[in-house]
């Protein structure tokens, strides 16, 4: 975590404004007081909006985002460019091209342009050319270094930006508020604070106050870089994790089985795919049973003649018994005429 040590602000006089007559009414929080007829800037404001800003930082670049640090002035040119190099984000540090990212296409193209005239000329394809053409496109890649060499590893629309001076840098504090881009930026008592989303009230001339801010901003992005390596070998760690355990499962199945069996596996002639399971055998035997003993015509018929055997056989008992009845009768009227 980036440390922001107050002691070492006031070192670089941070807190050190413009005069009373020159500021700008709406920074009047972040002013603490004036002193011989400079405001004093508050600077515990100020650490707290460090820690805010640089929290941001290492979130969107621990995310895979880009921050790009403007800051054309003499004070901050040497300060961004190091910086920035430093930890391998994007700057425009000389001047600030209308359009630079709302018609990023264009200057992707130029961007493309640039290394096509450098790949050439490294390749040694001017050489059958005259000594003033060469000259020409000599000049013509050093224009397009001087203007676009910052933002020639741009492979997009930066996630936030980061701004020296409000009122010298404001095409790209308005073009930032065109695409919903957030901006981080150094505000000094004379500047507007308005369009700015997250205000650093510092003094914004002072060399050594640039630097030391810009060291606060690249170690950050420096954090958020270590953090996402951490992210990425964690994934690559939980794959060779999970690699490992299907190899485990892999031997004990060559452990379990023997050497023919696997040989007819690996060539398809044992095929389980089509065998139900014993509880399905089971159900289908017993509903088959049933259906057929139901649907069977024989069965049927071997019913209807138990049936009719047992019918035939009551009916002829019946028979037998009144006759009995009839021969007892007679037999009692003769008795009766004797």
């Amino acid at each position: 975590m980036t440390v922001i040590s107050m002691k070492h602000l006031l070192e670089t006089g941070m807190h050190f404004g413009h005069r009373k007559g020159r500021w700008h009414p709406k920074m009047k929080p972040y002013i603490f007081t004036e002193r011989n007829g400079i405001h004093i800037i508050d600077l515990q404001q100020t650490v707290r909006a460090l820690h805010e800003a640089c929290d941001l930082i290492r979130d969107t670049v621990a995310s895979g985002g880009e921050v790009l640090f403007v800051g054309t002035k003499r004070q901050a040119q040497d300060a961004i460019e190091n910086e920035s190099q430093r930890c391998n984000m994007p700057y425009v540090n000389r001047r600030w091209l209308g359009g630079m990212i709302t018609n990023w296409r264009t200057m992707k193209e130029r961007i493309d342009e640039l290394e096509r005239l450098e790949s050439e000329n490294e390749a040694g394809e001017w050489d059958a050319l005259k000594k003033k053409e060469r000259l020409m496109l000599n000049r013509k890649i050093d224009k397009l270094q001087y203007r676009l060499g910052g933002i020639r590893s741009m492979n997009g629309l930066p996630r936030l930006m980061f701004v020296v001076d409000v009122r010298r840098e404001s095409a790209a504090i308005k073009e930032a508020n065109i695409l919903n881009i957030p901006v981080i930026a150094m505000v000094d008592s004379n500047c507007d604070p308005s369009p700015v989303e997250y205000v650093l009230p510092a003094n914004d001339d002072a060399i050594r106050a640039i630097r030391l801010m810009m060291t606060y901003m690249a170690d950050a992005v420096l954090e958020g870089v270590n953090l996402r390596k951490d992210e990425e070998s964690t994934d690559e760690q939980g794959l060779h994790r999970s690699a490992d355990a299907m190899e485990t499962i892999a031997e004990s199945d060559e452990d379990l089985l023997g050497a023919s069996t696997l040989a007819k596996l690996s060539s398809g002639e044992l095929d389980f795919a089509g065998v139900p399971d014993d509880a399905g055998t089971i159900d289908k035997t017993e509903n088959e049973t049933s259906s057929e003993s139901v649907d069977s015509p024989d069965l049927k018929s071997v019913e209807d003649d138990d049936n009719n055997n047992v019918d035939d056989s009551d009916l002829d008992k019946a028979e037998s018994d009144i006759v009995k009845a009839d021969d007892i009768e007679d037999s009692s009227g003769s008795k009766l005429e004797e």
